[in-house]
């Protein structure tokens, strides 16, 4: 039943997805001087799609953080686009959907946003709001990490619904 929510949201969001609502932050979200991103609004049509989906500010689940480094230990992470895969369903979000963001490696630790996801089975993508988080500072660069890198203990990590990156 999700996977059909799930297609009609997909279907009514196809035109926010193709004007470039989802992940407008790739490369228009201000710095802070450590070089982590800025906060940021979620767009509306995230909001709308994640309300639509009952998908809740908080909601969590577990995720390989790159989808080409499954189960590998450590990660290299590289600033710029990123896909990652859930472990865990994430509320009507069913495993094993592919999540799209973007990677900060610049500050002290790697920050991971979420703009959009694509559900098993699924041909659109539709928009989010998520982050990934770790416990005990997992999303800190490891020593070695060059510029525009970070390298990680682990390849999974959490991901929560966000309204708004702070």
């Amino acid at each position: 039943m999700a996977s059909k929510t799930f297609e009609l949201a997909c279907g009514l969001f196809c035109m926010a997805l193709m004007t470039g609502c989802a992940g407008t932050a790739t490369g228009k979200v201000s710095l802070r001087p450590d070089g982590t991103p800025g906060p940021e609004k979620c767009p509306e049509e995230a909001l709308k799609a994640m309300r639509y989906l009952r998908l809740g500010v908080g909601d969590g689940a577990t995720a390989e953080l790159d989808a080409n480094q499954v189960n590998a230990w450590p990660i290299t992470l590289h600033e710029g686009r990123v896909e990652s895969v859930l472990i865990d369903d994430l509320g009507t979000l069913e495993a094993p959907a592919r999540l799209y963001g973007y990677v900060w490696t610049s500050g002290p630790q790697a920050v991971i946003r979420y703009f959009e996801a694509l559900p098993p089975g699924a041909s659109q993508r539709v928009p989010i709001c998520a982050v990934a988080r770790t416990a005990k500072g997992q999303m800190r660069k490891l020593p070695g990490s060059r510029p525009g890198t970070a390298i990680l203990e682990f390849s999974v990590g959490g991901v929560f619904i966000v309204d708004e990156f702070l």
